[in-house]
């Protein structure tokens, strides 16, 4: 009876396609800090709130989502998937964030070439994340869906590759156990962004597989 008064299906892709956006803009400006880290301390500070601020965005329309989704009656697609997907997504800008914070909290000065290409990986990542994310409206590409999920899937392979050669390489010419220590850190945080980045790729195969 209650449903009546309840609105059907709602913004959701408005929203999905909005935190997409912020996914995207965090990714370049995470990129953008790792390829002029060095400058200055300042510099890797004024990014880093840069990122919070777009964090800060994507967790507005996070809440604004799982609202919507309390008040909706009919959604688009199932709930559980509604939920996940938009807080998988907000995984990956917390990620960005923490990768951020940690350069300015370890006062990292210099930065190795696999930690930009790590960078570099997430950026892309994140920007095919936004892509997937805003075909998922129409299940008629659900062929393109599935194919950018798989490329999604192969980007985190690369950094996870990426990454372990970049520990090897670390433990082998690094003589500094405390640089050891901070950069060890710093990549398996960029490579957990592209894990996150493949979590929301999962999540959207999954829904396409359901309703297409």
């Amino acid at each position: 009876m209650f449903g009546r008064f309840m609105p059907m299906e709602g913004k959701f892709f408005e929203l999905f396609n909005a935190h997409a956006e912020q996914v995207v803009a965090g990714g370049r400006e995470l990129a953008t800090l790792m390829s002029r880290l060095g400058d200055t301390l300042q510099t890797a500070d004024e990014h880093a709130k840069v990122i919070d601020t777009i964090e800060t965005r994507a967790d507005h329309i996070t809440h604004e989502t799982v609202m919507l989704l309390h008040r909706t009656f009919i959604t688009p697609f199932d709930r559980d998937s509604i939920h996940h997907l938009i807080s998988n997504m907000d995984d990956i800008l917390d990620m960005i964030q923490d990768v951020a914070e940690s350069l300015v909290l370890y006062d990292i000065r210099s930065i190795t070439p696999e930690a930009r290409q790590l960078a570099d990986i997430c950026q892309s990542c994140c920007e095919r994340v936004k892509s997937v994310v805003e075909l998922l409206h129409n299940m008629e590409h659900a062929q393109t869906i599935l194919k950018a999920c798989r490329e999604i899937d192969r980007l985190e392979s690369d950094a996870d590759r990426v990454m372990r050669s970049a520990i090897s390489r670390l433990f082998r010419e690094e003589p500094d156990m405390r640089q050891v220590i901070k950069l060890k850190s710093l990549y398996e945080l960029l490579e957990t962004v592209t894990d996150r980045c493949n979590d929301v790729a999962n999540i959207i195969e999954g829904i396409v597989l359901e309703n297409s």
